[in-house]
């Protein structure tokens, strides 16, 4: 079985962490759809949602309009039912914690994503495990630390131990935080499915800008085609691998 081959993808239980509603459609939407297309499974963790006045116009003089977390909770259930995900939970849905993952403490981050969650990392055994690649957004960066933690390797019989973790591309990484952009060393072909990634990024409706936004849907068809060109497929999702046990 060859890694990341049909074969090897429907074998998979995949756990994907995402900050919010949204970033796991912009990473891994394709690779998630591919999973269940070929027979395996996929699990979501969604960390925060709330309302949240983000840039953009209601029809008022005012540069923000206001989002809220219901509705975003909507999109999101949209995009899990589209994608055929097997479940997928809430960790925070209040205000005070939403775009504020810095501020809670990373013990009970860990503790959620390791054990006492739904869908925690020793409930679900997750044979592949999706984060955040580190950024410029607080909650990105304080998710990832947080499971890069959790999915630290166990004693064999004590604690389980994840054989894949990768993070996963977004296209907010343009603008980096370091002085090395993300640099993926694996790519998954979703040829396929890139209809299914982009129809799904449509359905987070209140997160849809113009085109010429770097997350637009129409700028996500374009890198994730980009993504393929570097690998010689039609489309790609790239991830950075950070552990392998084969």
């Amino acid at each position: 079985m060859q890694p990341f081959s049909d074969d090897f993808l429907a074998a998979q239980r995949v756990l994907v962490i995402a900050p919010h509603a949204d970033d796991e459609t912009y990473g891994c939407a394709g690779t998630m759809a591919r999973v269940k297309a070929l027979g395996g499974e996929v699990y979501v963790v969604l960390a925060s949602v709330a309302d949240l006045d983000h840039y953009g116009t209601d029809g008022s003089d005012a540069r923000t309009k206001l989002v809220t977390g219901s509705t975003r909770l909507a999109e999101f259930d949209a995009v899990m039912t589209a994608l055929k995900v097997d479940d997928w939970d809430v960790l925070f849905t209040d205000e005070h914690t939403h775009m504020a993952l810095d501020t809670v403490p990373r013990k009970r981050l860990v503790t959620l994503l390791e054990s006492a969650g739904r869908l925690a990392i020793d409930t679900v055994e997750p044979t592949m495990l999706m984060i955040p690649a580190p950024s410029y957004n607080q909650d990105h960066e304080a998710l990832y630390q947080a499971c890069i933690t959790a999915t630290r390797p166990g004693a064999p019989g004590q604690k389980y131990t994840v054989p894949f973790v990768l993070s996963y591309d977004h296209f907010s990484l343009c603008w980096p935080v370091t002085e090395t952009r993300f640099q993926p060393n694996i790519y998954i072909d979703v040829s396929e499915y890139l209809d299914v990634k982009i129809a799904a990024l449509r359905m987070h409706a209140s997160q849809v800008r113009d085109e010429l936004y770097f997350g637009s849907p129409e700028s996500v068809d374009l890198q994730t085609r980009v993504r393929g060109r570097e690998v010689s497929v039609a489309a790609a999702e790239a991830f950075c691998l950070l552990r392998g046990v084969v």
